[in-house]
């Protein structure tokens, strides 16, 4: 036999930058960005950030080994193709850069990922953009070298090969993946977290929950249909190797999220926790890919009106990316039990080991989640940030655009089941 009779995939790849983790890491990115050869610096941030100082003691740290640095701390929170244009304008004119530094949250990382595609290559950011919404054109060749240092714990963005924005015309959020984005190195120091607010951390932290626990009931890898070499994209599907960061990612969260949330300004330890969950479920879900809780928190964030979270800047209503992908996620993984009922079990099992049995096994995940977000106080479904019944038959077409997430999913939706998750998801309990 040879590879030209498979019909089944046989392979999966795996992808993550190196990494240097601890208390004061962020303080030896000199150091680490001498070791690539570079003279020139953008700092990548966004104005919350910058205010707190944190760009300026790594520019400052750049400047004792000689390299010259500017901060851009225009960062969007919850970035848009707008923001991200306007971020590589600033850059185009302001460059040639050697490389980039990007401090924050998953925004600024991603538009650091962004920037760093547009200023080393011909085109614009809709030429990148996922299909259906943009053209999916690879990168031509190398980026240049990204150190990615991120502030909260939740993304897992400074560990994965993709960026997300909002497309503001479409209101729907989408993406560039490709593994030319990966950060050439994680710089991982939980000081950084010690300030954020509790509705951040909460949110940020369901994040890595969904990061974790939808890679970990990906549809297995071998039951794609074979792919040629060039055809293969990031998401694989569920392996052997996401399986043991995602598993290692849930016990941490089981250990420390709620402290973290309810006592992080002074728990060192559940601040680290949280950073390595965040950084691991990264590893696992940027190779094998998430599903239909983030396929539907696109829309939902994208479609926003009025909602303001505490916690978060107030000028424009918005759905922090956390709060938006959890908000269907009991329901969504009622809906995939059946697909992998062992899976299902065993990261309710992973993510609260304390919990009681239900009677019913499919209820036993969603269970789980929903005691979370009521402990930690994640809004209760999707009416708690505005949605109503009325407006699932327009949610509905901007998580069915979410084909890359969706093909992941060990379940395959339709666009009815998509809008009887999100009708059953307006209120979690």
């Amino acid at each position: 036999m040879t590879a030209a009779d498979l019909t089944e995939e046989t392979i999966f790849t795996w992808g993550a930058p190196p990494l240097k983790f601890g208390a004061g890491a962020a303080d030896e990115v000199g150091f680490e960005m001498s070791l690539y050869g570079v003279r020139r610096v953008l700092i990548i941030t966004d104005p919350g950030i910058s205010a707190i100082g944190a760009p300026q003691r790594i520019a400052d740290n750049l400047k004792r080994y000689e390299i010259e640095s500017e901060i851009f701390d225009g960062v969007h929170v919850e970035p848009t193709d707008d923001s991200m244009n306007k971020a590589t304008e600033y850059a185009r004119a302001q460059g040639p850069w050697d490389g980039f530094v990007a401090v924050g949250g998953g925004s600024s990382i991603d538009t650091a990922k962004a920037i760093n595609l547009l200023t080393s290559h011909p085109g614009e950011l809709m030429d990148y953009i996922n299909k259906p919404i943009g053209a999916a054109k690879a990168p031509p060749g190398q980026l240049k070298p990204l150190i990615a240092i991120p502030t909260t714990a939740g993304t897992g963005s400074e560990s994965t090969a993709m960026c997300v924005l909002d497309i503001l015309s479409m209101k729907v959020k989408t993406g560039i993946s490709h593994w030319r984005l990966r950060p050439t190195l994680a710089v991982i120091d939980p000081l950084l977290t010690m300030s954020l607010p509790p509705e951040v951390t909460a949110s940020a932290g369901m994040d890595i929950v969904c990061h974790a626990v939808e890679s970990y009931t990906a549809k297995w890898y071998t039951a794609f249909d074979r792919k040629k070499p060039e055809e293969r994209v990031t998401y694989c599907g569920s392996n052997p190797v996401s399986d043991l960061w995602c598993e290692k990612a849930m016990r941490l969260l089981a250990q420390s999220f709620r402290d973290a949330v309810h006592r992080g300004s002074e728990d060192v330890e559940a601040r680290s926790n949280m950073m390595m969950a965040a950084t691991f479920a990264g590893m696992g879900f940027g190779n094998s890919g998430v599903h239909i809780p983030h396929a539907n928190g696109y829309p939902i964030a994208g479609m926003v009106r009025d909602y303001r979270p505490a916690g978060y800047p107030q000028d424009e209503p918005m759905v922090p990316h956390g709060q938006s992908v959890s908000l269907t996620a009991p329901q969504a993984f009622r809906f995939s039990f059946e697909s992998a009922p062992e899976r299902h079990l065993r990261a309710a099992e992973l993510m609260d080991p304390r919990a009681d049995r239900t009677n019913d096994p499919r209820e036993q995940l969603p269970s789980v989640l929903i005691s979370l977000m009521r402990d930690i106080g994640i809004p209760s479904g999707i009416g708690a940030v505005g949605y109503t019944e009325a407006d699932v038959p327009d949610l509905v077409p901007g998580t069915m655009k979410q084909q890359r997430l969706l093909a992941t999913c060990p379940k395959t939706p339709s666009e009815d089941d998509i809008a009887d998750i999100l009708t059953k998801s307006i209120s979690n309990w």
